[in-house]
C-alpha cells in the first residue's frame, strides 16, 4: 500500500493541470487580443469602413453629336424626374406605400404596374426584363416617371410630407435637337441599356466607362463611336447601415462629360434630302403603274449625297425613318414592335447601308469599263436593236427605243440594254460559256468586284450589308440550297412562271447560262446592290479610281474642344481599270442629262457650269413593281437616290434629284449663286467647328489663316 499515491496527491496534479490550462488559455485570448487590436488594427477598420460604404454610380453626360458646322444633331438636355428611395419604401406599411405608389403613377401620368416593375432588380425573381426593370444600383433611387413639368416638381417638394420616399431630381436624358427640321435617326443610331453580358465583358476587361446602369450605342454613330461619347462614370460613395439603408453620402467623385463627335452631315442638307426623298415617296404613291394599273407601293427609299474627293457623308436619309425619340428614357414594347414590323415597312432597317436591290441600268457604267478592258473600246459599234435573242427568248429594251449601231457613250445615255446584252453574251462565250469551269473568272464579274460591288464600302456605320454578286459560284451554292425545295414545287401540276421555273431549277439551276449573263450586264438578275455602294462606286467614277471608305465621323473633340483625333479618309480599295478609260465612261455620263434618258427633266438647267453626269435605271424584280434608281454626281457631289416599287429613275426622282441640285448651287432658273446655296462656297469645309470656353460650338471658318486661327484661340475659342 505504501508504494501507491495517495489521493491528495493526485488531486493536486490535477489541480496543476488544470491551472496551467487555463493560463494557457489566457494567454492565447489575450496574444488573440493584441493581434486583431494592434496588429491587424488598421485592416479590419479597413474592412469595417468598406463595409458601411457602397459606391454608386454617377452617369456622365453623353458626348455631343454635331454637323460639320457645329450644328448639334445629338444633344442632352435637362428633364425633372420622379425617383423612389427604395430604402425608404421599404419603412412605409404596405398601405402607404401602396398609395405612394398610385400618387405617383398619376403625377407620372404612367400605368401603376410600370412604376411596380421599375422598382424591381433586373435579375431578381419575377422581374421584368430591362429596361422595365431597375438594372442600376440597388441603393440608388430609381427613376420612375421622367420629363414631369416643372409645376409637378415643385408641389412634390413643397408637400413632401405626402409624398414619402419619393425624390425630385434633374436628370440628364438625350435630345434631338432636328436643327433644319432633321430626323437623321438611321445616321444617329439610338442608345439602350447595357446587357449583362456586355457588363461582364466590360469588368473582364477592367473598362471603368461602363456600370450596370449605363446607355449604350447600338446602332449609327452612336455605336460606332460609343466609347467616345459615352464619357467615365462618376462615384457617389453612400453610408449604409447593416440593413442596408442609406445613411448619408461619405463622398463623390464626379463623372467625366462625353466627347464630342463631328460628322461630316451637313445639317441645311440633310434636311432638304429627307424632305425630297419623303416628298417623292408620297407623289409616287399616288401614280399608277401602267404594267399593274395599281398604284405604285414606293414602299421604301433612299438618298444620300458624297464628297468624291474623300468619300465623306454630306447626307445620309432613309424611308421609312422613325422618331430617335422614341428610345429616350426606355422604348415601349408597341414602338419596338412597329420598328420591326414588315407592314410597316421595317423603320429600323436603314435603306441606304442594309437596302440590297437589284442596280438596274445603273450598273452598266462599271459593266462599260470591264468591256473595255476584255476587247472593246470606245469606238466599238453595236446593235441597238429592240431586243436581243439568246436561245428561245427574246430580251427586249426596258425603256429605250431601237437606235442602230451606236458606240459604248451613246449606249450608256440611252441606256440600251441590247447593246449590253451582246456585250454580257459575247464574253460570256468567251470565257467558256454554260461548260466552263466553276472557278472561271467571267470578265464582267470581275469588274463588278473591282468596282466595290459585292463587299462591304467600310463606312463607319455598324451592320452595312455586303450586297451579292451572282457569279458561277454563288449559283452552284444556291442550287445546293434549294434544290430539295424547287424540285418539289417542280413535281406539282402547274404551268405558271413559278411551277416551270421550278422545273428548270431543279434540272440545271447551278450552270451559269447565257440568261445569266445577259441580265447580269444590266444589273438584273440575282445580283443585288446597296445605295452607298453605288454611291460609293460613282463617286469612283468621279475621283479617277478611288474607292473610299465612307465617313461620317469626321473629328472627335474633348468636352472642352481640344482635338483627340481627326478621323481621315480611307482609299478602302482602287477600282482596277485604266484611269483613261474611267475618264472615258465619266465624259460619256455627261450625255445623260444633256441629251440622254435625264435630259426630259433638265430643261433649262445651267449645264454648262455645273457639269452634271449621270445614269437612270429601272429595275424588274419578280413579283414587285420596279424599282427607281437615279445616280448623279460632279466634281464636288454624288446624289444617289433609290426607291423600291417606284418606277423609272428618270420619271421618279428626276424632278427631286434637281431640286436637289438646285438647293446645293443655289440655282434660281438658269443663274448658279453658289454662296447662296447650302453649303456656304459649295465645298464642304476641311475645317473643324470651335468651341468656347462655355461649352457653345460655332462653325468652322473656312477663311481663316494661321494667324487668324490663333486670333480665335487667344478669345478664348478653339479652331481646327
Amino acid at each position: 500500500m505504501s508504494g501507491q499515491p495517495r489521493a491528495s496527491d493526485l488531486s493536486r496534479t490535477r489541480l496543476v493541470v488544470v491551472q496551467v490550462l487555463l493560463v494557457s488559455l489566457m494567454v492565447t485570448l489575450v496574444a488573440r487580443l493584441w493581434f486583431l487590436q494592434v496588429v491587424s488594427a488598421d485592416s479590419y477598420q479597413a474592412q469595417a469602413a468598406d463595409n458601411a460604404v457602397r459606391d454608386v454610380a454617377v452617369q456622365p453626360e453623353r458626348g455631343l453629336i454635331v454637323d460639320a458646322m457645329g450644328r448639334p444633331l445629338a444633344a442632352n438636355r435637362h428633364s425633372w424626374v420622379l425617383s423612389i428611395d427604395r430604402t425608404l419604401l421599404d419603412e412605409l406599411s404596405p398601405r402607404r406605400r401602396s398609395v405612394l405608389l398610385e400618387r405617383v403613377a398619376d403625377l407620372g401620368d404612367v400605368p401603376v404596374r410600370q412604376v411596380r416593375d421599375r422598382l424591381s432588380l433586373c435579375g431578381s425573381a419575377g422581374a421584368p426584363p430591362p429596361p422595365q426593370c431597375w438594372n442600376g444600383s440597388p441603393y440608388q433611387a430609381v427613376p420612375v416617371a421622367e420629363d414631369v413639368s416643372e409645376r409637378v416638381a415643385l408641389a412634390v417638394q413643397e408637400q413632401a410630407e405626402n409624398y414619402p420616399a419619393l425624390v425630385v431630381e434633374r436628370l440628364t436624358l438625350r435630345d434631338y435637337p432636328a436643327p433644319h427640321g432633321v430626323n437623321a435617326a438611321h445616321v444617329l443610331g439610338y442608345l439602350s441599356p447595357v446587357t449583362d453580358d456586355e457588363y461582364a465583358r466590360a469588368q473582364e476587361r477592367e473598362d471603368a466607362t461602363l456600370t450596370a446602369s449605363s446607355l449604350v450605342g447600338r446602332s449609327g454613330v452612336e455605336r460606332a463611336y460609343d466609347r467616345w461619347l459615352r464619357g467615365t462614370p462618376g462615384t457617389d460613395r453612400l453610408g449604409v447601415d447593416s440593413l442596408g439603408r442609406v445613411l448619408g453620402q461619405e463622398g463623390r467623385r464626379a463623372p467625366r462629360p462625353g466627347d464630342t463627335l463631328v460628322t461630316s452631315i451637313d445639317a441645311r442638307v440633310q434636311g432638304v434630302v429627307e424632305r425630297e426623298l419623303r416628298q417623292t415617296i408620297m407623289r409616287t404613291r399616288q401614280v399608277t403603274d401602267p404594267v399593274t394599273g395599281r398604284p405604285y407601293a414606293a414602299s421604301s427609299g433612299a438618298s444620300i449625297i458624297l464628297d468624291p474627293d474623300n468619300g465623306r457623308v454630306i447626307a445620309m436619309a432613309s424611308y421609312p425613318t422613325y422618331n430617335p425619340r422614341a428610345w429616350v428614357g426606355g422604348i415601349k414594347s408597341s414602338t419596338l414592335d412597329y420598328l420591326y414590323d414588315k407592314r410597316a415597312g421595317e423603320p429600323l432597317l436603314s435603306r441606304a447601308t442594309q437596302a440590297q436591290l437589284a442596280p438596274g441600268s445603273t450598273f452598266k457604267p462599271f459593266m462599260a469599263l470591264g468591256a473595255l478592258s476584255n476587247g472593246y473600246s470606245m469606238s466599238s459599234q453595236l446593235d441597238c436593236s429592240s431586243s436581243f435573242t439568246v436561245g428561245n427568248r427574246a430580251y427586249k429594251n426596258f425603256e429605250s427605243g431601237a437606235y442602230g449601231y451606236i458606240g459604248i457613250a451613246r449606249a450608256l445615255q440611252v441606256s440600251c440594254n441590247s447593246f449590253f446584252y451582246r456585250i454580257g453574251y459575247a464574253l460570256w462565250l468567251d470565257a467558256g460559256g454554260e461548260d466552263a469551269p466553276l472557278n472561271t473568272q467571267d470578265p464582267l464579274v470581275q469588274a463588278a468586284k473591282g468596282a466595290g460591288f459585292g463587299s462591304v464600302t467600310g463606312i463607319d456605320l455598324p451592320s452595312e450589308a455586303t450586297g451579292r454578286i451572282a457569279d458561277r459560284r454563288w449559283k452552284m451554292q444556291y442550287w445546293k440550297d434549294n434544290k430539295d425545295y424547287y424540285c418539289k414545287i417542280g413535281e406539282e401540276p402547274g404551268s405558271d412562271y413559278l411551277h416551270v421555273f421550278a422545273r428548270e431549277f431543279c434540272i440545271d439551276g447551278y450552270a451559269f447560262q447565257a440568261g445569266d449573263a445577259v441580265n447580269f450586264v444590266i444589273g438584273q438578275g440575282d445580283t443585288i446592290i446597296t445605295p452607298m455602294q453605288l454611291a460609293v462606286g460613282y463617286g469612283a467614277i468621279a475621283n479617277g479610281g478611288k474607292l473610299y471608305a465612307p465617313r461620317v465621323g469626321k473629328a472627335i473633340l474633348s468636352p472642352g474642344g481640344d482635338l483627340i483625333r481627326r478621323i481621315k479618309p480611307v482609299v478602302h480599295d482602287r477600282m482596277p481599270f485604266p484611269k483613261s478609260d474611267i475618264a472615258a465612261i465619266d465624259e460619256a455620263l455627261k450625255g445623260t442629262p444633256l441629251d440622254g434618258t435625264l435630259s426630259w427633266k433638265m430643261g433649262g438647267f445651267p449645264l454648262d457650269r455645273v457639269k452634271l453626269r449621270g445614269k437612270t435605271g429601272t429595275a424588274e424584280v419578280y413579283g414587285k413593281q420596279t424599282t427607281s434608281w437615279l445616280a448623279t454626281y460632279n466634281d464636288d457631289f454624288v446624289v444617289v437616290q433609290m426607291i423600291e416599287q417606284g418606277g423609272t429613275g428618270s420619271g421618279t426622282s428626276g424632278d427631286s434629284m434637281r431640286r436637289i441640285w438646285e438647293a446645293l448651287y443655289g440655282i434660281d432658273g438658269t443663274e448658279v449663286h453658289p454662296k447662296q446655296g447650302l453649303i456656304p462656297g459649295v465645298t464642304p469645309p476641311r475645317a473643324l467647328p470651335s468651341v468656347g470656353d462655355d461649352g457653345t460650338i460655332d462653325a468652322p471658318d473656312t477663311a481663316a489663316t494661321p494667324a487668324r486661327q490663333r486670333q480665335g484661340e487667344r478669345r478664348g475659342r478653339r479652331r481646327w
